[in-house]
């Protein structure tokens, strides 16, 4: 595609603001990161110390991760009430304390607790980062700075694994989480260098909506993470209950999704009547940004789905440890960061549309290529190559649909902004977890059936010894283990193992080409993105929009000069205008 040239009038961009304030953010990102990926890496020191199942630790995680989605959205309300950082100062002193408690756990209700505050107060922290970036970066400068805080989360996820993993092998788990409270300390107190955002003392909490959006995504989370335990239609018996025999995982999803849908309505009766709403129907205006949410809830959905299909590879058909795993999906956690971190450089050159469908190609290319070369032995160079791959088109995406989102914003929305992106990410991640483990068991239970029929050497009176109607992902340890409660020979346990390896790998093999063809589905709606840069001055606005008083006068929150949007606000775009019953995007920031 041809590249875009700068209007010949554009003024020069903006001097290059303090980084400090990226600091502070992409360390408190970290802080919010690093705690979760720890609890899992620790979860054996947990069970042993606590005497607790490992479920248990799972509860937890699971309380914080819950808490952190459903209370997002008020937590940008409350952020733009009463101020960004004086709440962002509160918050991370509570997520200190919290994680102090969880080292200091001596009960899983201990930790139970400290975990499910850790995620409300994330709450919290999460759209003033957004904001935080927003107030202090412009143009280019903003665009980078995005994609280091979307860099941030696969950073912090290979420093809890390298940290934590080490911690929990030598001097103890506790360690991990006395490392995140020195972490708060020292976010604290970068804090007070970052510039003042004026609280907006005229906003009002919608307090239905905000029950509302808590109450959809507790049912929708609760039910997509159920899907695989609970049962998909009909209940199993580790079901805590069940409607006539149906499972409560699609009962629950369907409850979360009508309160979701009540929730949108609640929105727009709100926004007719000209009163508060808990979040602003404003960041998803068009069709192009409702297609560019689109585009980031498929590619979270499906980089979180691989995410969970690797390890479970490397686990489960090899058989490493969780700290081997690590090191090997290292290339993988790192091209994610450096694509986030320089995507910023397509900006100049390619609309949003063409950056995301060559990255949604990307990783297609990258998930097809691990479908057809993973095998037993993971240190081959094209498992590697693949990996890589899908890592620098996920990375790329991902920051690019954020970015896209923050651009066409007003400044004033940036917590909204910030609210909507981490929602669509729990959501999406929750949905693609669950969907890929359904369609991988539901998969191998498939193969390992038919083969098991088809086998000559396993007879109808062995097989009824072993319950196939419950086949998982297991090692071969744990199948021999199974078979030598039977009466199984040692060639019929050899066949049968060999069956189960066989059904493990062509069932990652096939999910993974689900995955591909799913990232394919997702050019459409990513060709329906912006077709200007972000950061650009947008196209005319409609008759019936008002620009943000910030942008027209080109100030930012503390009313220095960011962009001379007045004298260009009437200027055409190169790329192609919006509809006129649309109204164009309006920009936090010119570049």
């Amino acid at each position: 595609m041809a590249a875009y040239t700068l209007p010949e009038n554009r003024t020069a961009p903006p001097p290059t603001a303090s980084w400090l304030p990226l600091i502070v953010v992409v360390l408190t990102q970290i802080q919010a990161s690093f705690a979760v990926n720890a609890l899992t890496v620790s979860m054996q020191g947990i069970t042993t110390d606590l005497d607790t199942p490992a479920t248990s630790v799972g509860t937890a995680i699971t309380a914080g991760t819950f808490a952190m989605a459903a209370f997002i959205l008020l937590g940008a309300k409350v952020g733009a009430k009463f101020g960004s950082r004086r709440v962002f100062q509160i918050a991370v002193v509570i997520h200190g304390l919290a994680m102090a408690a969880v080292a200091l756990s001596v009960s899983p209700a201990m930790l139970f607790v400290a975990q499910a505050a850790s995620g409300a107060v994330i709450a919290l922290i999460a759209p003033a980062l957004v904001v935080f970036i927003a107030a202090n970066f412009h143009g280019n400068q903003q665009a980078k700075a995005i994609g280091y805080l979307a860099a941030a989360i696969p950073a912090a996820g290979v420093l809890a694994l390298l940290i934590a993993g080490t911690f929990a092998s030598t001097i103890g788990w506790r360690y991990s989480f006395a490392l995140i409270v020195v972490l708060a300390g020292v976010n604290l107190l970068l804090s007070f260098r970052l510039k003042v955002v004026p609280p907006q003392t005229e906003v009002t909490i919608d307090w239905v909506g905000a029950l509302l959006a808590a109450g959809s995504i507790i049912l929708l989370s609760f039910g997509f993470s159920g899907l695989n335990t609970w049962g998909v239609v009909l209940a199993t018996d580790a079901a805590p209950f069940n409607i006539l025999g149906v499972s409560p995982a699609p009962v629950l999803i369907i409850l979360g999704a009508i309160i979701g849908q009540a929730f949108f309505v609640w929105l727009r009766r709100r926004r007719a009547a000209h009163r508060a709403q808990i979040f602003d129907l404003e960041v998803l205006k068009s069709a192009s940004e409702k297609a560019t949410t689109f585009a980031m809830a498929a590619m979270l959905f499906v980089g979180t789905a691989a995410n969970f299909l690797i390890p479970l590879y490397i686990q489960i058909v090899q058989g490493r440890s969780s700290f081997q795993t690590s090191i090997a999906i290292i290339p993988y956690t790192l091209s994610i960061f450096i694509a986030s971190t320089l995507v910023a450089t397509l900006y100049r050159r390619y609309p949003p549309h063409t950056i995301a469908r060559v990255g949604f190609v990307v990783v297609a290319f990258g998930l097809t290529l691990l479908a057809f070369t993973i095998r037993n032995e993971w240190e081959q160079f094209v498992v590697i190559l693949g990996l890589i791959i899908l890592g620098l088109g996920q990375g790329a995406i991902v920051a690019l649909v954020f970015n896209t989102l923050l651009s066409a914003a007003p400044k004033r929305l940036a917590g909204d902004v910030g609210a909507w992106r981490g929602l669509v990410h729990n959501i999406s991640g929750s949905v693609g977890i669950a969907v890929a483990s359904v369609f991988a068991v539901g998969l191998l239970s498939a193969l390992v059936n038919t083969s098991v029929a088809e086998s000559p050497t396993l007879p109808p009176e062995l097989t009824a010894q072993v319950p196939l109607d419950s086949v998982n992902f297991v090692t071969n340890e744990r199948l021999e283990e199974v078979l030598s409660e039977t009466t199984a020979t040692s060639e019929q346990v050899e066949e049968a193992v060999q069956i189960n390896a066989d059904a493990r790998l062509r069932a990652l093999q096939i999910s993974l080409l689900g995955l591909a063809g799913i990232a394919l589905l997702a050019i459409i709606p990513a060709g329906r993105m912006p077709d200007y840069r972000p950061g650009d001055i947008p196209p005319v606005l409609s008759s019936g929009a008002e620009p943000d008083p910030e942008e027209a006068t080109g100030t930012d929150s503390d009313g220095a000069a960011s962009h001379p949007a007045a004298s260009h606000a009437a200027e055409p775009h190169p790329a192609e205008p919006h509809p006129p019953e649309h109204p164009a995007p309006r920009h936090a920031a010119g570049e």
